[in-house]
């Protein structure tokens, strides 16, 4: 079964997407998600440029051993361009092969271990009584656990909370990358960042949900790597009276050993890793149990091939997923992500925020929401297919993630 083409469809429903599309001399079809927030070209040149012409007229049943051959013949390993790119080839190939068997991928993954993915949705409001309102909306919508983000007083816009619009971009509801204009150019909107004052702010934050919603529904919050260790662990300590389900992405993702010290001082169960591309970027956390929950990708973390073994490691050491779930993966990756969801033991929680209508004009899905649970769907496949003609309605758009600064202008993380 030879790989006869791919293409590498870029289109932006509203927020950019690279999709790869392998067909066999068969003519089965599978899709890749290779999304990289504000870089999508440089992934699709390293598809164009590097992959596709590997690939071509290559054995399409060889999953493990082309990805080994496209991670280790490159010299030049790891990194998101890399992995998202190598991602969006096994996934296909995953997706060919599913079809192929006439089977969901999770089928061939062993088997359903659970009937549903447990999702959280995103809820958040400038104020409290706004992000009541918006925890309120989500539970009517069936969500079973939310993630909590507000607004900061003396801060006009902040990241991840949906009413914000800084230096005069658009309200956006589904976190998506923006396009807004500095002095007539292109640039990331700049957020201004105050560290303390969010620490002042957010335990009155989660008393107020607690007293709303009562002990038992399952609350998390994003840190978006903004604090110190010392701080991180402070607010984790601080929150401990509110039970969270997790704190995310307390510190910057690249100081592993950071989060030694944060678990010193907090029961505040942690998780990380949604800017991780490999599992040489876990093994440290999770052989030291210093996190509880893996945060990566499908996408971003080498596809189903990569991500499968980097969750088995992790089951090891009793850490279970969370993977990452925001709009800017696309419906394809999305999809590979509840097919693991559904076969893995260690299934924690998966991270759901619901595509817009015109990316589900361009993507056609078929896995479903219900009472708070995700499923793939028993569709061969993925059971995702692209509308080439949809996708050619919505041509790339630049568009950046916004950055933060201190008061004093100093570049922080966002």
């Amino acid at each position: 079964m030879r790989i006869e083409s791919a293409e590498v469809i870029v289109t932006s429903p509203g927020r950019n997407f690279v999709t790869l599309r392998l067909t066999t001399e068969d003519g089965v079809t599978g899709l890749g998600d290779a999304t990289l927030n504000g870089r999508e070209l440089a992934v699709q040149s390293y598809l164009d440029d590097h992959l596709v012409p590997l690939i071509l007229g290559g054995d399409a049943s060889r999953i493990e051993d082309t990805w080994q051959y496209l991670y280790r013949g490159a010299y030049w390993r790891r990194g998101p361009v890399t992995m998202a790119a190598v991602a969006a080839v096994d996934t296909a190939l995953w997706d060919i092969k599913a079809k192929s068997a006439g089977m969901p991928l999770y089928q061939l993954l062993g088997g359903a271990s659970r009937s549903g993915a447990m999702a959280y949705g995103h809820a958040s409001g400038r104020d409290v009584p706004e992000l009541l309102d918006s925890v309120r909306k989500h539970l009517e919508l069936g969500y079973r656990a939310i993630r909590v983000q507000s607004g900061i007083p003396g801060l006009d816009s902040v990241y991840g909370v949906a009413a914000s619009g800084a230096e005069g971009a658009e309200r956006y509801d589904y976190e998506p990358a923006r396009r807004a204009t500095v002095g007539g150019r292109l640039r990331p909107t700049v957020e201004t960042w105050d560290t303390r004052a969010y620490l002042r702010h957010m335990p009155s934050v989660f008393e107020a949900v607690r007293a709303e919603f009562g002990p038992e529904l399952p609350l998390l919050h994003d840190g978006h790597h903004r604090m110190t260790p010392i701080q991180a662990a402070q607010l984790g300590k601080a929150l401990e009276p509110y039970d969270l389900f997790w704190l995310e992405d307390a510190t910057p993702a690249e100081d592993q050993a950071a989060l030694r010290l944060i678990r010193q001082h907090t029961t505040t169960p942690l998780a990380i890793g949604e800017v991780f591309n490999s599992v040489y970027d876990y093994t440290t956390l999770l052989s030291e149990r210093l996190i509880d929950y893996v945060r990566s990708a499908v996408t971003h973390t080498g596809g189903v091939t990569a991500m499968k073994k980097l969750l088995d490691l992790a089951d090891v050491y009793g850490v279970k997923s969370g993977m990452h779930g925001p709009t800017d993966i696309s419906p394809v990756g999305m999809a590979a992500a509840l097919h693991l969801d559904l076969a893995i033991h260690n299934f924690g929680i998966q991270e759901y925020m619901q595509h817009s209508e015109r990316t589900l004009e361009v993507f056609r899905t078929s896995f479903r929401f219900e009472d708070g649970l995700l499923h793939p769907s028993d569709t061969p496949g993925l059971g995702v297919e692209l509308d080439t003609e949809a996708a050619r309605r919505f041509p790339y758009e630049p568009a950046y993630l916004p950055v933060n600064r201190l008061r004093d202008g100093t570049m922080h993380d966002w």
